[in-house]
């Protein structure tokens, strides 16, 4: 991975960071669960893929793929994502 590249993905976490921590929905709702008695801490994950496009393919409109030559894509879920699922009502079946 180039150095760009790296620089870039350092400022995309710092702009996902920031514009969560100066959400003020957020910070309402974080304030009204403190003062509830409780301490509170928020884990996200993100997952950013990246790929790099030829010279070529960046200029011209994009093309999508068959559905008959794309790749299996393997949907994985634990217990505490079907969980969280299920307060949505929404159900999965595996």
């Amino acid at each position: 991975m180039d150095d760009k590249l790296k620089h870039l993905m350092k400022e995309l976490g710092e702009a996902i960071n920031e514009s969560l921590s100066e959400s003020e929905p957020i910070a309402e709702v974080i304030s009204k669960i403190k003062a509830g008695g409780y301490d509170v801490f928020l884990v996200l994950e993100a997952t950013i893929g990246f790929n790099r496009r030829d010279e070529e393919e960046s200029v011209s409109k994009p093309t999508s793929t068959p559905p008959s030559t794309r790749r299996d894509i393997e949907f994985k879920i634990n217990a505490q994502d079907q969980k969280f699922l299920k307060s949505l009502k929404i159900s999965v079946d595996k």
